[in-house]
């Protein structure tokens, strides 16, 4: 078919009848007409009020899965803070329980210390203050080493004390440190006082004996002694100030085979615990000191030269 031929009007199906710039013209009137009459009349409220309630199953159908993923995003930021204020609290849980553990300690090392001051001034005989730096390495023996030594004025054989009792001997003077052979070693024998019957004994180490006692040797076993008994220093071995604390009676066993009793009795410093001591000088040689000094003078004095005798005048 020739092109010419064709119609080139629309089918009466497509017409569209008015223009669009008459038809937006006639919209946006209604429009305006709507709004303004809406604002000064409220002629559209059961309109939306309707319409509102018909749309609202559908809007909470469609609001689910938001709902859902804010109700997921601050479930799993809940838990998140909760771990963390969770491991923040435990944090400051551990540095309060820390804190306690040091308070305490402060408070027990602050009480012994002032348990040694306390010492010291009812002392006279002289004394220095050290620290325990460590405990001896052998297994077999029970020392320790405090961080005094002949610099300081330490000298072999002095007497180390805690704020309880006698804790040992010094057997190794060292320029900055000495060595400290405590009351449990066996190879250290003190001699002691029984404070109540005021018998004496010597005092042996057994470290092996429940962690460590004092064993009273050759006594006899008809002698009075009971436990609980304060054992004390005598001081008559010229290194150990008399009536130094030293230990209890712990346990008094009597055998109608032995010539002696087995006495063991419980230190009371400690020697397992001990941190600072007190090293008394030998009592020895502040006894020989005095009496060089009370000698000295008697020494040095000269006796008065004698004047040569007058003669008589004969008469």
């Amino acid at each position: 078919m020739p092109l010419g031929t064709l119609d080139r009007s629309p089918p009466p199906f497509f017409r569209q009848g008015p223009s669009a710039l008459t038809r937006l013209a006639v919209c946006g009137a209604l429009a305006l007409f709507l709004m303004v009459a809406d604002a000064r009349l409220q002629i559209a409220r059961p309109v939306r009020t309707a319409v509102a309630t018909v749309l609202y199953p559908l809007q909470l159908l469609v609001m689910q899965p938001v709902a859902l993923a804010r109700g997921a995003g601050g479930y799993f930021a809940s838990l998140e803070e909760a771990q963390r204020g969770h491991a923040q609290a435990l944090e400051r849980l551990a540095s309060q329980a820390m804190r306690a553990g040091q308070v305490e300690e402060l408070t027990i090392e602050n009480t012994r210390l002032r348990q040694l001051l306390a010492l010291r001034e009812q002392s006279s005989t002289p004394a220095h203050a050290a620290e325990v730096l460590y405990d001896a390495a052998d297994p077999y023996s029970r020392k320790i080493f405090i961080d005094k030594g002949l610099q300081g004025g330490i000298v072999e054989g002095s007497a180390v004390m805690d704020e309880s009792g006698v804790l040992g001997q010094v057997t190794r003077a060292h320029p900055f440190m000495s060595e400290v052979t405590l009351v449990v070693d066996r190879d250290l024998s003190i001699p002691v006082l029984n404070a109540r019957t005021g018998v004496r004994s010597i005092a042996f180490g057994e470290p092996g004996v429940d962690g460590g006692v004092l064993e009273l040797r050759f006594v006899a076993p008809t002698a009075d002694v009971q436990e609980g008994d304060l054992i004390t220093t005598s001081g008559v071995d010229g290194v150990y100030p008399p009536g130094l604390p030293v230990a209890r009676i712990a346990r008094v066993e009597r055998r109608a085979d032995s010539a002696f009793a087995r006495i063991y009795a419980a230190p009371l410093a400690l020697v397992s615990g001990a941190r600072y001591v007190l090293v008394l000088d030998p009592v020895g040689a502040e006894v020989a000191a005095r009496v060089a000094e009370t000698r000295r003078p008697a020494n040095d004095a000269r006796p008065p030269a004698r004047q040569p005798a007058r003669k008589a005048s004969q008469p």
